[in-house]
Formats: C-alpha cells, sequence, structure tokens
C-alpha cells in the first residue's frame, strides 16, 4: 500500500517569476488519483481557476485576489482551532513572536496582497502567486530578492486537517510570519543568494539544510525542544505526532547538509539546534563558506 503523503509536501511551491514581457500560458491543474479533491469536479474546477490567476500573474501586477468561498473559509477555521493549541505548546519564541506581528485572522483567509502590506516595509519581502510546485532551485534563487513563491489554493473541505502539497495554509501559517523576524528573514535571504552561486550539486546540499532547519527545524529553548519550521507548525498531523514518533538527531550542519530526505511522507529524522540563533548563524556561516 502506498504511504500516506507528508500533509506538507514542500518540495517547493509552479513557475518561476516571470515579467510582461514572458507570461505564462494557463494550464489545468493535475491531481493524483489519492488526492482527497480528484472525484470532486467542483474542487477540480476552482483549482484551475486559482491556478489560471497564478500562471498569468507577471512580476509587478497587482497580485490577484482570490474570493474564497464559505466552505473554503471553514476550513481555515478549523486549522487555526486545531493548530493554535499545538503552536502555544510547540512554536519557538522567534516564530510566536513574529506571529503576534503580522497578527493572521482567524476568521477569514488573508490576501497576499495584505500580507505584503505587512511584511514588506520590514525585511523587503513579498510573497507572489504560483500554481503548484517548482524545482527547489526555482523556489530558493527567488529567496534572494526577497520573493517567496506562494500557493493561494485551499486544501479538499472533506480533510481539513490534511493536505498532500503545500496550500494557502502552509504558505501563510508556516511561512509568512517568518518574513517579519530579522533571523528568519535573514536565513531565507541567504539561501537564495548561497543558491544563486551553486553548482547543482551544491544547490541539492542546499535544499536539504532548507528542509531541515526553515521547513522541518527544532531548536532547544529553555530545555525544551521547540518547532521553527513552517512545514510542522503548518501541520496538525506532524506538529501532534514528532516528539513521539520521529527521531531527533543532534545539530550537524555537515550532516544535515548530506542527509536526503522524502517529501512523500511524515519525516523518520529530524534535527534539534542548541537555540535559534546558533541555527541561522551555523547554516549562513555553511552557505558562506561552502558556495
Amino acid at each position: 500500500m502506498r504511504a500516506r503523503p507528508n500533509p506538507l509536501i514542500e518540495a517547493m511551491p509552479t513557475a518561476p517569476l516571470t515579467d510582461a514581457r514572458d507570461c505564462p500560458s494557463p494550464a489545468l491543474v493535475e491531481l493524483d488519483a489519492d488526492h482527497p479533491g480528484f472525484h470532486d469536479p467542483i474542487y477540480r474546477r476552482r483549482r484551475d481557476a486559482i491556478a489560471q490567476a497564478a500562471l498569468t500573474y507577471c512580476d509587478g501586477d497587482p497580485v490577484p485576489v482570490i474570493d474564497y468561498t464559505a466552505a473554503e473559509q471553514d476550513v481555515w477555521r478549523e486549522v487555526w482551532r486545531s493548530l493554535e493549541p499545538l503552536h502555544r505548546k510547540y512554536a519557538c519564541r522567534e516564530y510566536v513572536e513574529a506571529s503576534v506581528a503580522i497578527d493572521l485572522s482567524r476568521d477569514q483567509i488573508p490576501q497576499l496582497v495584505d500580507i505584503n502590506r505587512r511584511i514588506t516595509p520590514t525585511y523587503g519581502f513579498r510573497m507572489h502567486p504560483v500554481a503548484g510546485l517548482v524545482t527547489a532551485k526555482a523556489f530558493l534563487t527567488q529567496l534572494a530578492s526577497g520573493v517567496f513563491l506562494s500557493t493561494q489554493y485551499m486544501r479538499h473541505h472533506s480533510v481539513p486537517l490534511y493536505t498532500p502539497e503545500p496550500d494557502v495554509v502552509h504558505e501563510l501559517i508556516g511561512h509568512a510570519a517568518t518574513f517579519v523576524h530579522p533571523g528568519f528573514a535573514a536565513l531565507n535571504r541567504a539561501f537564495g543568494e548561497a543558491t544563486l552561486r551553486a553548482s547543482d550539486e551544491t544547490v541539492e546540499k542546499i535544499g536539504r539544510l532548507y528542509w531541515y532547519t526553515l521547513e522541518f527545524g527544532l531548536v532547544m529553548e529553555a530545555g525544551d525542544v521547540k518547532v521553527c519550521g513552517a512545514g510542522l507548525l503548518s501541520s496538525f498531523g506532524e506538529l501532534g505526532r514528532f516528539e513521539r514518533e520521529e527521531k531527533l538527531l543532534s545539530w550537524d550542519v555537515e550532516r544535515i547538509a548530506g542527509t536526503a530526505y522524502d517529501p512523500t511522507h511524515y519525516q523518520e529524522n529530524l534535527f534539534v539546534a542548541p537555540g535559534f540563533s546558533i541555527m541561522v548563524d551555523e547554516v549562513m556561516a555553511w552557505l558562506d563558506a561552502n558556495v
């Protein structure tokens, strides 16, 4: 039997940014046969419509505003009701501070254009729409210029606490707040700048470091294991199980860079940094020394 997909697959949110001279053509969204929305024609049409808005977007245009449905808003509220208690228990101090600063609505799905008004004045980041997954290199290089490629669609309403791919829940709850925190912002930009300079082989290592820090990173805080990774912070299933069901390994940046991951499963191994600032400093030092 095929393994249950990770409720977050951030193999990294479709189509690098384009300019007005090279806008991509709209394309239909393909869903796997085991996707919760595969047999739902209304959901598939909805996904196509949101994908079209992203695929026809060009840098410099107004970011598309999505008129989210009542069902989509209900999913957003249900996710928050489930995640908020886990955040109080597990979220690291830096994420909590950033989350308070950005103050995401628990009742209505925020629009990217509104998020950008909050995050851009701090450290220059902005979220740009994409229709789905892109390669690690396409995703990471955009971070160098302060661009985070973000999906805008919502997971299927039948399983509000699960998604086989990154959706607006993951992008906003997991990532958006981090762009108003200096450590998170600096590390995101460092990943992007290093990827621009790196060989393909080194890009693979950079992608692993990103995965095990900004997606699935853990840090020690006052003697407790806390979460700083967006993949965990936006995943009810994995955030609720990681301490008892995943192997927590000692911090070793070189080892992390050489450790492969499988985005279609819950994580088997996670790395615990001695502290958030240590994680940021040592990863940035590795990027400077190896690229």
